[in-house]
């Protein structure tokens, strides 16, 4: 519900800030006083439309601001959506507010952050139903009616029901869809995926063949420079020549004369141990190179062999992924999906079996879903009827008319009938009224506006308060075209609503104001030629004392009046309480 609203520079309102709590809550005051302007800054802050024609005269901007606190009903839809927008900040309140400037640009914001006013619609229309001369109402909306039906029919372990096996029968089109669509094109398909799968099984590949391979050819290809390197190599170690002895051989040399050395001087012990671990490593090396030497092949044809196998591979690359691994991944799902096409038959068989089956069990569950509703809408109509009937609208009737759509692939009713289907069901419904004798029943969004109209809003309202989850509710002007016997009967329907919601109403009638929990004076004063509207809460005397000036000039008689008429307002109450 609303907690706290703050306006500023919004048509003739310098600054305002209200406080409030749940129940009914009344506005009254002269025309022109500024009501309606209040709840087109409530409006504004909702998302409607931020036209710089709002702003006072000389004021750069003009902002409303409102803080609403969540209740059970709505407070998980809520928070998903600003969990989803990364702007949650407290689970049990959330802030709206609504800037426009003088050249025409506004500002959204939702928590302190900037958004879009889509966004702030969304989040708006769970939070407040305006009913008045601006017609923001969500129950006009056909869209909405099914499901204040469902949560006024208490359906929801048949709506459960029917949408698991909705859900199941999803999954089962979806599969099913896929299976068709590869069979349509299983010929080509099966003709590339052999091909492709063949191709990489014949090749035989293994992981890190590739850089084996490369390798292998830089050796083949430079065969006799490395058998040349390696022989030189192996003379100067180990060989020599007439001119210049080997290596080992020097080296052996110089090992006998250290070790004679350390016999001395056994302090230099170390150097003979070294001396002798090198000679060791270079007779190794020594032995190595003869074995490569051995190893190397002069084979041309071991060449050849080697690069027609790296091109092989590298065209496999090119068409099947970057590496053997994605290769041969590539080649195992064609194989997978070779086999899927080669089953589709037998596949598509067994799930057109288990859809027939779910299409049964969906019908079934959807009928009785909607044998439900069409009971619960019987009830609704009368107790509607019933409302009007107390707000002297006796010859009033409402109705639910309920439509499907053909399908040929939708939900079998028997008869060779098959209806469209969602999650909900296959029941398409829209609340009718006839609000005067000799009317048929018309769409509830195409009736005349007019007492009438606010009538009947509050007689829907007022029944469907238990199913409706919109915690604030708005009527403005909805004393139009009724009278003061009326107006108190409106009042009584209007405080019992504020029982199940916050309840915001701007009214002309005292008998109607009487029955208002909190109750807000609107006063337009002029000061220095300055035109400005205030807003204060008013109890007791005060009260007793507007009330009064609604009924005419203030004397003895409009007085009593006044207090006759909160006297009933309160006995009213009282006697509904028990």
């Amino acid at each position: 519900m609303l907690t706290e609203l703050r306006i500023e520079n919004f048509a003739i309102i310098d600054k305002l800030e209200l406080e409030f709590s749940s129940g009914l809550i009344i506005f009254t005051g002269e025309t022109g006083a500024g009501k309606s302007i209040i709840m087109d800054a409530l409006e504004m802050l909702l998302g409607g439309r931020a036209d710089a024609a709002v702003l006072r005269t000389d004021a750069e901007r003009a902002s409303v601001e409102g803080v609403f606190k969540l209740p059970a009903a709505i407070k998980e839809s809520v928070n998903e959506i600003l969990k989803r927008e990364d702007l949650l900040d407290d689970e049990n309140y959330v802030t709206l507010a609504r800037e426009v400037r003088r050249e025409g640009r506004s500002t959204a914001r939702i928590n302190g952050r900037t958004v879009n006013v889509t966004l702030q619609k969304e989040i708006g229309k769970y939070l407040v139903d305006i009913h008045g001369q601006t017609e923001h109402l969500s129950i006009l909306d056909p869209r909405t009616h099914l499901g204040l039906l469902d949560r006024f029919a208490n359906v929801e372990h048949l709506l459960a029901a029917y949408h698991q096996s909705y859900t199941a029968l999803q999954v089962i089109r979806r599969d099913l869809s896929e299976l068709r669509s590869a069979q349509a094109d299983s010929a080509r398909r099966i003709e590339m995926l052999t091909f492709q799968a063949e191709e990489i099984e014949a090749a035989r590949l293994k992981p890190g063949e590739d850089e084996e391979l490369r390798l292998e050819r830089d050796r083949l290809a430079n065969a006799e420079l490395l058998a040349t390197n390696a022989q030189e190599a192996l003379q100067l170690l180990d060989e020599g020549s007439p001119e210049t002895p080997a290596i080992t051989d020097q080296l052996g040399q110089a090992v006998s004369a250290l070790a004679s050395m350390s016999r001395v001087d056994t302090k230099k012990a170390e150097l003979s141990t070294r001396a002798e671990a090198l000679l060791e490593s270079i007779a190794e090396i020594s032995h190595e190179l003869r074995d490569y030497l051995e190893a190397i092949e002069y084979n041309p044809r071991r060449l050849e062999d080697v690069e027609e196998r790296l091109d092989m591979l590298h065209r496999l690359l090119r068409k099947y992924g970057g590496t053997i691994e994605s290769v041969l991944a590539f080649g195992a799902k064609a194989r997978s999906e070779l086999e899927t096409i080669s089953n589709a038959t037998e596949k598509i068989s067994a799930l057109e079996t288990r859809e027939a089956e779910l299409l049964k069990e969906l019908s079934e569950r959807g009928l009785k879903l909607s044998e439900k509703r069409k009971a619960t809408a019987a009830t609704l109509s009368k107790s509607i009827e019933t409302e009007l009937d107390d707000l002297k609208m006796a010859s009033a009737r409402f109705g639910v008319d309920f439509q499907t759509r053909p399908d040929v692939a939708g939900l079998p009713l028997g008869n060779d009938v098959r209806v469209a289907f969602d999650a909900s069901g296959f029941d398409r419904l829209e609340f009718l009224v006839a609000p005067n004798p000799g009317e048929g029943l018309k769409p509830l969004a195409k009736i005349a506006s007019g007492g009438e109209t606010s009538r009947l809003m509050l007689a829907l309202k007022n029944t469907l308060a238990r199913a409706d989850q919109i915690p604030s509710l708005v009527f403005d002007e909805i004393d139009q075209g009724i009278g003061g016997r009326v107006g108190g009967v409106v009042g009584q329907k209007l405080w019992q609503l504020g029982r199940a919601h916050q309840v915001f109403c701007i009214t002309h009638l005292p008998q109607l104001a009487a029955f208002g929990d909190q109750h807000y004076q609107v006063q337009k004063t002029v000061n220095k030629s300055r035109t400005t509207t205030q807003v204060k809460r008013i109890d007791g005397n005060e009260r007793l004392l507007e009330l009064a000036q609604m009924l005419g000039d203030v004397t003895d008689a409009t007085t009593q009046s006044a207090r006759d008429i909160l006297q009933a307002a309160q006995s009213a109450r009282t006697l509904a309480k028990k």
